[in-house]
């Protein structure tokens, strides 16, 4: 599966030690990653993650774009919900594609692991059957 990382500048260590607990589950799956985020989760855990730009510069929309076009099977997203982000017009329209293509959303730790649960036990297995 091809599983996309996106964490907010205060929730990027949360992500990285989301990745190291989970490294077995997430090492037999695709990566990518918004660029500040894949190089601290690839230096972490040693995972191979495929970086796009930092999502200031147009990871996030790269990401997004993945979306459209049904590339990506599940989207990790640790958003701060306190601290507004001058970009969160492009966040929603992501999180919308993920609607529109039916793709596993988690935008906190704790749904997070609920989907890594489940991907794990193969309750995800339905997007390969789609493509």
């Amino acid at each position: 599966m091809n599983i996309a990382l996106i964490a907010h500048d205060e929730k990027k260590e949360l992500m990285v030690q989301f990745c190291i607990a989970y490294c077995g589950v997430l090492s037999r799956n695709n990566l990518c990653a918004t660029g500040t985020t894949g190089k601290m989760v690839s230096e972490a855990t040693g995972l191979s993650v495929q970086k796009f730009l930092s999502g200031s510069q147009g990871g996030s929309q790269q990401i997004a774009a993945r979306i459209a076009c049904n590339e990506i099977d599940m989207l990790l997203f640790f958003r701060d919900p306190l601290n507004p982000k001058p970009n969160e017009a492009n966040d929603m329209d992501m999180l919308r594609l993920c609607d529109m293509h039916n793709i596993p959303v988690a935008t906190n730790i704790a749904t997070a692991e609920v989907l890594i649960h489940g991907l794990e036990r193969g309750d995800l297995d339905w997007r390969n059957i789609l493509k």
